[in-house]
């Protein structure tokens, strides 16, 4: 237990459990962050992956948050598929985004992307070296009454599990068939996405560590907290979970319920109020929200 006592600290969260107020403290900044599974449906069509985006939205919009980040979003200027931007725009009342559009000719984009009700005043990305999904990581810095606080959103290399490697994690833990063959294309996808991570996280850490703003990260890390990645990109920041949440926070609904996944960080220049875990199966990840606090500068 004494060797496993830092694992165990950043693996469940010991506050007491308590409902989310969605009334908030006057002053307070509320942040989403969710990867929205390209919501599902990329094309307008009339099924349940439409119905399902429509409810996705929905609850974005419950939220009544402030600022949105969005891993693993899609847009599109095609008629016939889904202008995601424009929808969240007028439907959930964000006037402002940031969102990296690389072009390649098929008017198809699929990245992370920031929105905000405040003004976004600067922004900027920064490409992961090659190769690696089209992710990057975007930062946007936010005008908040007399404050200017900056927003980063990413998500790190998929380790691109298909059903198959499911599968096999499934006759592994039944013992059934070899162990050997079913785990080594696991290995190497596992070893091949944790060399990513080492360098996306450490550029993330250079990055996030200049920035001459309160910082908060919003990200999908495809890492547990015991990870270096982990470790890595949070440096000092506070996590908000930990601060405010209870139990092991899961936010991947495949494999291990004890994946964690999924990660708001605050610098310490935040307090963070609270915070909310929203379980609704719709995309494969779930909701995270909280409330935070811009402490006043020291005299």
């Amino acid at each position: 237990m004494l060797f496993s006592i830092k694992s165990i600290l950043v693996s469940f969260a010991f506050n007491s459990p308590g409902s989310f107020e969605y009334k908030r403290i006057p002053g307070t900044i509320r942040v989403v962050t969710w990867n929205v599974a390209r919501f599902i449906e990329l094309k307008k069509v009339n099924n349940k992956g439409s119905a399902t985006r429509q409810k996705m939205l929905e609850l974005l919009k419950q939220q009544e948050a402030d600022v949105l980040c969005l891993q693993e979003f899609h847009t599109s200027t095609k008629a016939d598929y889904y202008d995601n931007i424009q929808a969240i725009q007028d439907e959930l009342g964000y006037p402002y985004h940031y969102f990296n559009f690389d072009t390649d000719g098929d008017e198809m984009f699929y990245s992370s992307i920031i929105f905000s009700k405040y003004p976004i005043v600067d922004s900027g990305t920064v490409r992961y070296p090659r190769p690696t999904l089209p992710d990057v990581l975007l930062h946007a810095d936010i005008k908040f009454k007399s404050d200017t606080f900056r927003v980063y959103t990413t998500r790190l290399q998929s380790l691109r599990f298909n059903k198959m490697d499911y599968k096999n994690l499934d006759k592994i833990k039944s013992g059934d068939d070899s162990l050997i063959s079913n785990s080594k294309t696991i290995l190497s996808k596992l070893k091949r996405g944790l060399s990513y991570h080492g360098i996306q996280a450490g550029l993330i850490a250079e990055i996030t560590g200049i920035s001459p703003h309160p910082v908060i990260i919003c990200a999908d890390l495809n890492e547990t907290p015991n990870s270096y990645t982990y470790r890595k990109v949070k440096g000092e920041m506070q996590d908000a979970f930990l601060k405010k949440g209870f139990g092991i926070g899961r936010t991947f609904s495949g494999l291990s319920p004890t994946l964690r996944i999924d990660y708001i960080f605050a610098d310490k220049r935040f307090k963070v109020r609270q915070f909310n875990r929203v379980v609704k199966n719709l995309s494969d990840h779930y909701m995270l929200v909280a409330d935070v606090e811009l402490k006043a500068p020291n005299p």
